[in-house]
């Protein structure tokens, strides 16, 4: 969406359901580092930036925490970094139309800088930030509720470990020791869906083999069938 020049700054409270005490910090918080050096040479909003990542980081893990009581540390740091990526950030400021607002120097108002991922995240992060210092943590908190909804409470916002990492963890726990993954076939044929055949191993014993039209797929189809082994029965160790 193209900044709007003429879009009234007081406009900008209905959508993010906050008003500000301290409209500098607002402006502030809209403001690329490539607006502010054209115009004053100073750095725009990275240093609020920085700060609402933490408050962000902070505010989700707090509602994650009492939302999910059986949820372990895995479940929750997962689901965290998957609301608050550059991708997921850039959604909700999206939602909520954050491209009208922010000031952008010429060169990226010419190649569509309020449509980039990248700022879109760091824009919200830097209003989280002039929030928090604003009003402090309820209302970011409160903010935060009500920009990602019902996804913070839902079950099946939970993110799972994927298969490679399921099997490091359970490699690390029963043999202290990381699996390799080693190609053993290569068919190069491109639309080959049994391409690449990868074996993975702990130390010198084949735990697990799987094929796939990509290295990382055979991998991971590796790590599926080595969990699949590892469930059926108990390692063998020295101890």
């Amino acid at each position: 969406m193209t900044p709007d020049p003429d879009a009234p700054m007081t406009s900008i409270d209905a959508t993010l359901g906050y008003a500000f005490s301290d409209r500098s910090l607002l402006a502030l918080a809209l403001t690329h580092t490539s607006y502010a050096h054209e115009d004053d040479g100073g750095r725009g909003n990275e240093r609020l930036e920085f700060l609402g990542d933490a408050v962000l980081d902070l505010a989700v893990s707090e509602i994650l925490y009492e939302a999910h009581p059986e949820w372990d540390e895995g479940d929750l740091t997962r689901t965290r970094s998957a609301l608050v990526n550059q991708k997921s950030l850039a959604k909700q400021a999206r939602n909520l139309q954050l491209g009208r607002f922010i000031k952008l120097g010429r060169t990226e108002m010419q190649s569509g800088g309020s449509e980039k991922d990248s700022i879109l995240a760091n824009c919200f992060e830097a209003l989280i930030g002039a929030i928090y210092l604003d009003g402090g943590l309820a209302p970011v908190e409160s903010f935060v509720r009500r920009v990602y909804g019902a996804a913070l409470a839902s079950d099946a916002t939970r993110q799972k470990r994927d298969a490679k990492t399921e099997f490091q963890e359970w490699a690390h726990a029963h043999f202290r020791q990381t699996p390799r993954y080693e190609m053993v076939g290569d068919s190069a044929e491109d639309d080959d869906d049994e391409r690449f055949a990868v074996e993975v191993s702990i130390g010198a014993e084949v735990w697990g083999r799987g094929v796939g039209r990509s290295k990382r797929v055979a991998e991971r189809a590796a790590a599926v069938a080595a969990l699949e082994r590892s469930a059926a029965e108990e390692p063998k160790t020295d101890g």
